[in-house]
């Protein structure tokens, strides 16, 4: 409620603009036709109610055609009345039916229409309550990650988030295909529909208040130019790159990008290693795709491994990150760990570990 009596003038023009190109989660709604069915149904019950309590009582209305009131006449009666206003054939005369008419068949009538224009009305309804969503939205997003490019990429950069435990509330995806944005709405995440190079559509995914920027566009100068004005917008957050040729990292380094991950190289790699050693390579793609086997995972050190060496950990740890500085395997093996220190370690998926 407070989104909709206390919107300023520009805040309702900056929803209503960004509301032409933010999809929002698809929410789960019922097909038309069960939407249709199940309002005829309430009307029908709404109505049968009321021929009920015209039925039983009869005797405090009078028909002018004969003077007294049947089963057919009061479900002529209630009929009229909910859908009009009544012809006047038939009315009540007692107090009691008067009195019913009042507090029980009006609001039964009012009931009645709104049950009939329901659709219509949603509809009317239905680009306040996205503009209402669209800025709440907008008003609490911070230190989330943005998704620039939702091909294979971006899809698996997901599914690895969203296995890590990162909520998609806090995953925002940009892209300029129409086609992946819907997806990504499917997908439950909020999606831009725009050039990612434009500062316009990279303030409307709010990247100036994001923690982590990951850039996985189809090209590599595309992916530039979009490192630049995401860097140019935050100073702070941690950008990610993927790029298909090792010649553009620097370039994408000095652009602005902390890390870039060289997509050819890697999957050149990789080929290598099923070459030389196929069960080290199809260890290291355990490592690589969460809940295969193998999870490579960051965390923070447990209570009871304080004071302890990463050799007396449960879990194989291959690195010790304290104070932003990561540790190799070969000066971390020997150190004690210590309170605030975060580990990298190979473990199995929560589910193979608890069978």
């Amino acid at each position: 409620m407070r989104s909709l009596w206390y919107r300023s003038r520009k805040e309702a023009r900056d929803d209503a603009e960004a509301g032409r190109s933010i999809t929002m989660p698809t929410q789960t709604v019922a097909p038309p036709l069960q939407q249709v069915i199940k309002r005829l149904v309430i009307a029908m019950a709404v109505l049968i109610v009321t021929v009920v309590i015209v039925y039983f009582d009869r005797e405090g209305y009078n028909d002018n055609s004969d003077g007294s009131v049947d089963l057919v006449d009061a479900a002529y009666y209630a009929t009229v009345t909910l859908s009009t206003t009544g012809y006047g054939d038939i009315t009540p005369v007692s107090d009691a039916a008067r009195l019913t008419n009042i507090f029980v068949i009006t609001p039964l009538r009012v009931l009645f229409l709104i049950i009939l224009v329901g659709t219509t009305l949603e509809v009317l309804t239905e680009r306040t309550r996205q503009q209402v969503r669209i800025h709440r939205w907008r008003s609490r997003t911070r230190n989330h990650i943005v998704l620039i490019g939702y091909g294979t990429k971006g899809q698996h950069a997901v599914r690895t988030l969203v296995g890590q435990g990162i909520g998609k509330d806090r995953i925002v995806v940009v892209d300029a295909q129409h086609k992946a944005v819907i997806a990504a709405g499917d997908d439950g995440l909020v999606a831009i529909t725009g050039d990612a190079t434009l500062s316009e559509t990279l303030l409307k995914a709010e990247l100036h208040r994001a923690a982590q920027v990951i850039v996985a566009p189809q090209r590599d100068e595309t992916a530039t130019l979009i490192t630049l004005t995401a860097r140019q917008l935050n100073r702070r957050a941690t950008i990610v790159v993927a790029v298909r040729e090792d010649e553009n990292v620097p370039l994408l380094k000095q652009s602005g990008a902390d890390t870039v991950v060289t997509s050819s190289s890697s999957a050149g790699r990789l080929l290598g290693t099923f070459m030389a050693s196929p069960p080290a390579a199809r260890t290291l793609e355990d490592l690589m795709t969460l809940g295969s086997g193998l999870d490579l995972i960051e965390r923070s050190v447990a209570s009871e491994e304080v004071g302890r060496t990463p050799r007396e950990c449960g879990d194989l740890v291959l690195a010790v990150i304290r104070d932003r500085k990561r540790l190799d395997y070969a000066v971390s093996w020997r150190t004690e760990l210590r309170a605030g220190d975060r580990v990298i370690t190979v473990s199995r998926p929560v589910t193979e570990a608890a069978e």
